[in-house]
């Protein structure tokens, strides 16, 4: 089997991590995502991941109380960083050498992100997990995805969710729905499609990045998604 793409950026939501209850982080989770991963990074293809942190804390919560926004999200992007250890741990228990690296400077746990350094790990076999976001407030991680995935080259961005694909509606409230095999930039912005925000397709657009939005837990999907094989939902031109 050969790979199409030979560097991609994984987007998981820290939803992944978390239990029966959805918050936190089960260990039995973590080592599910990782094997996950280590079966396409099995393939030869250089791995970048970005976990959100809705498994923690959700700033939503936060600015309904009252809370500031610039201080929501810095509680957010930290909490990626728990995740991303997790995910670091979970991986190098499975033989897959990892490095976390942060947006926010965090040197006793993780390095600084350099770009050129990333791009050195990743061409040594090594999956870099990319947390803290952006490093600024009022950008999600899925846009910390686009912009890590731009920055270091990346072939593809694959939104791994719970759900297979971009649907014209919810399908966890609707019953009649529509699921699309492929997308323009255009199509998605102009629909609002609720998978991925629209600073992070706009990115992706301006840079001619292929985006597979696709079902984490659906056995082999991300090998599909690597393979270049159908799969979910492809956002591109």
């Amino acid at each position: 089997m050969t790979p199409q793409f030979k560097r991609v950026v994984i987007k998981i939501g820290g939803e992944a991590l978390a239990g029966p209850s959805g918050f936190g982080i089960d260990p039995h989770r973590a080592d599910e995502v990782a094997a996950r991963v280590a079966a396409i990074q099995a393939l030869d293809i250089e791995i970048g991941l970005v976990i959100g942190a809705g498994n923690i804390w959700r700033g939503r919560s936060g600015l309904e109380h009252g809370m500031d926004r610039a201080t929501a999200d810095q509680m957010g992007m930290l909490a990626t960083m728990m995740n991303a250890l997790a995910m670091a741990d979970a991986l190098e228990r499975c033989g897959v050498a990892t490095r976390v690296q942060s947006a926010i400077e965090m040197r006793a746990i993780a390095e600084p992100y350099i770009r050129l350094r990333a791009i050195r790990h990743l061409e040594k076999g090594r999956v870099v997990i990319f947390g803290a976001g952006t490093g600024n407030p009022y950008f999600t991680t899925d846009t910390a995805a686009a912009l890590r995935a731009t920055e270091i080259g990346a072939d593809l961005l694959i939104k791994a969710t719970k759900v297979d694909g971009v649907y014209d509606r919810d399908p966890s409230v609707n019953r009649d729905v529509q699921r699309f095999e492929r997308l323009t930039y255009l199509d998605a912005l102009n629909m609002r499609v609720g998978v991925m925000d629209s600073t992070a397709i706009t990115l992706c657009m301006d840079n001619d990045l292929p985006i597979i939005v696709l079902n984490l837990w659906e056995p082999g999907a991300l090998e599909h998604a690597a393979l270049g094989e159908p799969v979910g939902t492809l956002i591109a031109r």
